[in-house]
């Protein structure tokens, strides 16, 4: 059966939870790094369709990384989650996984084009530079 899980990323841990067939199966948290999590993926959810998280600081190194490590990764509009994240009662990083996990199932997301590593260190160039400058 098809398993969609939905990650929570912060700074420090990342809140995880995996679905499968409408149900809540796991729900954890690891330290906020790709191999980690590509870990958990692999072994409590060796059948993951999608893998969603929402869009921020940093969902392109993210992406990045959980792709390399052959994970579905699919970054989905922050905006778009949040209404649908509001509507939740206790409002937790946990719960905010379970969340995200839920819209993945039923297919309730828009995916955002993830710029590639090149991109990012340009743009971030630019920036430092017009620090500098100023």
């Amino acid at each position: 059966m098809e398993q969609f899980i939905g990650l929570d990323v912060s700074m420090k841990d990342t809140f995880i939870s995996i679905r499968e067939g409408g149900k809540r199966i796991w729900r954890g948290k690891c330290l906020s790094d790709p191999k980690l999590i590509a870990q958990v993926v692999r072994t409590r959810a060796p059948n993951a369709e999608r893998v969603v998280f929402e869009t921020g600081p940093l969902s392109i190194w993210f992406y990045h990384a959980l792709k390399l490590e052959g994970v579905p990764a699919i970054c989905i509009d922050a905006r778009h989650a949040k209404a649908a994240l509001d509507m939740a009662r206790n409002k937790t990083d946990a719960n905010d996984a379970d969340g995200l996990a839920h819209i993945c199932e039923v297919g309730f997301y828009r995916e955002v084009r993830v710029k590639n590593i090149d991109s990012m260190l340009v743009r971030t160039l630019v920036a430092a530079r017009t620090q500098m400058i100023r």
